[in-house]
């Protein structure tokens, strides 16, 4: 099953210049980066390759990765006025 991009270059296009700014500049926003790739990781190979786990955990490692991407969405926002 193809399973669309949810890669932050893709979920926040406007923000492709700064996202690649912060991540050079920005611990705390290259931590986050990091964990949101990983998480966004294991939920499409859950997805393409239908890996055996239960639907509780499938929906908390999607929350968890929206969680990621609202926090990331914040620092952008707030960074956004700024460079």
């Amino acid at each position: 099953m193809h399973v669309p991009a949810h890669d932050l270059e893709s979920e926040f296009p406007d923000y492709v210049e700064l996202i690649t700014e912060l991540r050079h500049r920005d611990a705390k926003f290259q931590a986050l980066f990091d964990r949101y790739n990983r998480t966004n990781f294991e939920v499409v190979k859950a997805e393409e390759a239908d890996v055996p786990m239960s639907d509780f955990t499938f929906e908390d490692l999607k929350k968890r990765r929206l969680r990621l991407k609202d926090e990331i969405y914040g620092l952008l926002r707030a960074h956004a006025g700024r460079l």
